[in-house]
């Protein structure tokens, strides 16, 4: 208000007229975020009405700094602050103050938001400032979420198809199949997408976000798995060359986890038993003799015990057949039951990160 300027609009004819800035006071009001230099058009006149009130419009195109909190990344909400106050009047020179409620600036907000950018406006709040006479400020509270479509899509689905891809190749017969080879070139493909998709993430060193989490967990995942397959592709490649399965591990691997993974111990060959069982009777109790006195030659002697013997070589060499052919097919199935074992605490470990996450990621943007 400016009580040297009121006239009657009767006499003059009119109620309002423009007149330029510069030949009236205006009050030096600023924005203490202010990060660059105003761009904003500017305009040379100002709005007089008869009673004295000077209309001033300065628009203003604000770059300003905010905290931001990206712990929840993409599901995010924003609170940025504008700061109006004046560098040389004083809180008793000049006391700013809402010309209209902060309901009404919040509907208007979004209704002239037109684009359809990352941010979605959810409110304004404003308070004053007002601690002593030497301190006058009018603070604006803007309530911001992001958008998470565009990051659903290019970050999040694309990774959660390659990390089931990855749990699936658990069902692929590590006996016939190189396992190895091909979670090799899904971590390979992971790391490239990565890389691809690093731009859409924020720079911050003060907080990681919860996305990265997920991300580096994923991989960590696939590293993990790839380390299973080596082990198991190892245990049932190399069975044959190892010694017998120690006691404990047969209490523990074959009997126990065998029991909780629905994999039991399989049975013995019985019938390669009985048939080396046999050939050492044949063995031990020779060829039949024919009774009554027979003269027998010594060539005919020296042939039967010699046969004596390729038998009893030929029942060494079945026992250690038959003794290295179960102690692999032991090792076989200690492979099988820490794959299976690994297999299920492979989908315990991502559903209850993916809860969790999920979980974290509502709580934030229901707020």
């Amino acid at each position: 208000m400016n009580e040297f300027v009121s006239w009657d609009p009767t006499q003059c004819g009119s109620d309002r007229i423009l007149l330029p800035r510069n030949k009236f006071w205006v009050p030096d009001i600023v924005i203490n975020e202010f990060m660059d230099e105003n761009t904003a058009p500017e305009i040379p006149y100002v709005h007089i009405y008869c009673n004295g009130l000077v209309w001033d419009s300065l628009p203003a195109k604000v770059v300003s700094s905010c905290n931001l909190d990206i712990y929840t990344f993409p599901f995010d909400i924003q609170n940025c602050t504008f700061t109006f106050s004046s560098y040389t009047h004083n809180g008793d020179e000049l006391k700013l103050s809402l010309m209209k409620s902060v309901q009404y600036m919040t509907e208007m907000s979004k209704n002239v938001m037109t684009t359809m950018g990352e941010w979605e406006l959810l409110n304004i709040t404003s308070n004053m400032y007002d601690e002593n006479e030497f301190n006058n400020a009018l603070i604006f509270h803007i309530r911001l979420r992001r958008r998470a479509n565009m990051y659903v899509v290019n970050l999040l689905i694309p990774s959660i198809f390659l990390i089931t891809i990855d749990l699936f190749s658990f069902l692929l017969p590590p006996q016939s199949v190189d396992r190895s080879s091909f979670k090799m070139t899904l971590i390979l493909g992971y790391t490239v997408f990565l890389l691809i998709m690093n731009d859409l993430l924020p720079t911050t060193g003060h907080a990681v976000p919860l996305l990265n989490v997920f991300f580096s967990l994923c991989l960590a995942l696939m590293v993990a798995s790839l380390l299973e397959t080596i082990l198991i592709t190892n245990l049932l490649c190399g069975s044959v060359k190892v010694s017998p399965v120690p006691h404990w591990i047969q209490v523990l691997v074959l009997q126990i986890l065998g029991f909780l993974v629905f994999l039991p111990r399989k049975a013995k060959h019985s019938d390669m038993e009985q048939n080396v069982a046999v050939i050492k009777l044949d063995a031990v109790e020779g060829p039949p003799q024919e009774k009554g006195p027979v003269v027998e030659n010594r060539v005919v002697q020296e042939l039967r015990s010699l046969a004596t013997d390729v038998q009893a070589l030929h029942l060494q060499v079945e026992q250690q057949r038959l003794d290295g052919s179960q102690s692999s097919e032991d090792w076989i199935q200690v492979g099988l039951i820490i794959d299976r074992l690994l297999f299920g605490i492979y989908i315990l470990f991502i559903s209850v990160s993916c809860i969790t996450i999920t979980i974290v990621w509502h709580n934030s943007y229901s707020q």
